[in-house]
């Protein structure tokens, strides 16, 4: 009986990856590769295309330079984090929880807002900084997303770095720059390369961003699908393309695993560094003035953007005013929504909860089952359910436009909510996956000797204590699914729009104070649906 209740458990999840993922994968596969039999002539036309070729080129390029600029300003601060104890310390640590919960394209406006030929650094310098529709804005806008991740991920290793290499390191002369590169650089690398390469991938895999903030000539892989597909309606060449990108997004992936064994090793380290604390008359020396702009820098980089947002909402004709909100509530000025903003707030919150509810149920199963099972092809399993991070929102989209057109699922509620499901999952695998690999296996045994079956010692005992990393996922699953704009863009019907979709509509149609009032309502959602989530575990970021 437990094997066939265990292996229920197991398979549904497989079952609905395989059709709700693989299956428009294959298809996209088949219409990438085959006419009348394997083929590579669409792969050709593609890459022997001038501007297709740039397209790729420039894809990488930004995503390799996203990344350098978000080392340079995140490692700074996984060093202060790690080494020193400082007043402030614990605000900034949770202000760096702002960019996983800002959706991308209200951040996206932020920038527009900022550095836009009318924005406010316009208005103080005097002329157009020329940021905005550059590739300068697609980086400083990756870099606001993903430097927290450096911090995070670089500082939790360097704290567990063992002191006694570092003590062991100075007694035979070892000083400065030279301890850091001999000694404490290889031990804190897996961190570094792990979250470069997470960030690589967002990078790679963006669409918002350079949507909005490239223009028409800086145009990814990810937004020359989107093109090809909705304006000119060429599934062939999109399907290429995706080719393209699935292989590509599929070895980064690879690298990325395999580069977080090797930071979950690492980190296993329990020997903690005691972190120097700073008072107020540390601050003022040199080191501290150092921590101190840091700290300021971070603080504007993280905020402006938000603030820009809620200034504009609150700007009417050069005047303080609510005529933005009042307009975004009358169905006067929105009616190429097809929707009330209500109807997109509730659209949103759905969609965001529905979300949570899949992935988790999609994601724990296997988690479990790949953390405490041992068999045959678990190496295997473990890279296929992990190859939904591979895909992007509008490949998932493209894939799902090409199997379920035909069928009753296409364009409901549900067909929406399974794409930010598939597009959630991952990353609640990889919280859950964490959590219950860091669970002894012995405190399971034991409540397996005290007589309690499997499924009486997960929930019992080990569900308990993975309730931090659940939170996580919870966290992950709704941020992503209130900002996706890609995939719910492609198949949403005017009925089902979402709030990221009604703020893209109202900047596509110059109408700011709009979207920045519709913004600040999505930045209130998104706050307060993670302050919902996340009340039971305040320690969980």
């Amino acid at each position: 009986m437990r094997f066939k209740v265990s292996y229920l458990a197991f398979t549904l999840p497989l079952a609905f990856l395989f059709v709700f993922f693989y299956l428009p994968m294959v298809d996209i596969m088949r219409l990438g590769l085959w006419e009348n039999g394997p083929t590579l002539k669409f792969l050709s036309a593609v890459l022997g295309n001038s501007y297709h070729r740039w397209v790729i080129g420039f894809t990488i390029g930004q995503a390799l330079a996203s990344t350098a600029l978000t080392l340079l300003i995140g490692l700074p601060g996984a060093y202060i984090f790690a080494r020193y104890d400082f007043p402030g310390k614990r605000a900034i640590r949770a202000l760096l929880t702002v960019p996983f919960v800002m959706p991308s394209i209200m951040v996206t406006l932020g920038f527009l807002l900022l550095f836009g030929r009318d924005g406010f650094i316009a208005g103080i310098i005097g002329r157009d900084p020329g940021i905005v529709y550059t590739w300068k804005a697609i980086l400083l806008a990756h870099a606001f997303y993903n430097f927290p991740i450096v911090v995070r991920m670089v500082s939790s290793l360097w704290e567990r770095v063992n002191p006694h290499y570092e003590e062991m390191a100075k007694t035979l002369g070892a000083r400065g720059f030279r301890l850091f590169w001999k000694v404490t650089l290889p031990l804190i690398s897996p961190a570094i390369f792990a979250s470069a390469m997470l960030t690589f991938i967002f990078c790679f895999l963006s669409f918002s961003i350079p949507l909005v903030l490239g223009g028409y000539r800086y145009v990814t892989i990810e937004v020359d699908i989107f093109s090809t597909v909705m304006t000119l309606l060429d599934f062939r060449t999109g399907s290429a393309l995706a080719v393209i990108q699935i292989t590509l997004s599929a070895l980064f992936m690879y690298i990325y695993l395999r580069s977080l064994d090797a930071y979950s090793k690492r980190e296993e380290q329990k020997v903690l560094q005691t972190p120097a604390k700073l008072g107020l008359r540390d601050l003022l020396s040199l080191k501290g003035l150092g921590i101190v702009l840091y700290s300021l820098l971070v603080l504007v980089f993280i905020v402006a953007p938000l603030l820009a947002v809620v200034y504009d909402s609150l700007l009417f004709n050069g005047h303080l005013s609510l005529e933005n909100y009042r307009r975004v509530f009358s169905p006067e000025y929105n009616p190429m929504f097809g929707i009330s903003t209500f109807g997109a707030v509730r659209n949103s919150i759905l969609f965001g909860f529905t979300t949570v509810v899949v992935s988790t149920l999609i994601a724990l199963p296997l988690a479990y089952l790949l953390n405490r099972w041992d068999f045959k092809g678990k190496r295997l399993l473990d890279v296929l359910v992990m190859l939904p991070l591979a895909s992007s929102p509008v490949t998932v989209a493209l894939g799902y436009i090409m199997v379920f057109q035909s069928t009753p699922l296409y364009y409901t509620f549900w067909i929406i909510a399974i794409a930010h499901s598939i597009i959630a999952y991952p990353f609640v695998f990889r919280s859950l996956s964490t959590g219950l690999g860091k669970i002894k296996r012995n405190l399971r045994e034991a409540a397996l000797a005290l007589g309690a079956n499997e499924w009486k010692a997960f929930v019992k005992v080990e569900l308990p204590l993975a309730v931090g990393s659940f939170i996580v996922g919870a966290i992950f699953a709704f941020a992503m699914s209130i900002a996706e704009l890609g995939a719910t863009y492609m198949l949403a019907p005017p009925e089902y729009t979402t709030m990221s979709l009604a703020v893209y509509k109202f900047i596509g149609s110059r109408q700011f104070g709009s979207a920045s009032a519709l913004s600040v309502i999505l930045m209130a959602v998104s706050v307060i649906g993670f302050l919902m989530i996340e009340k039971v575990g305040e320690d969980v970021w």
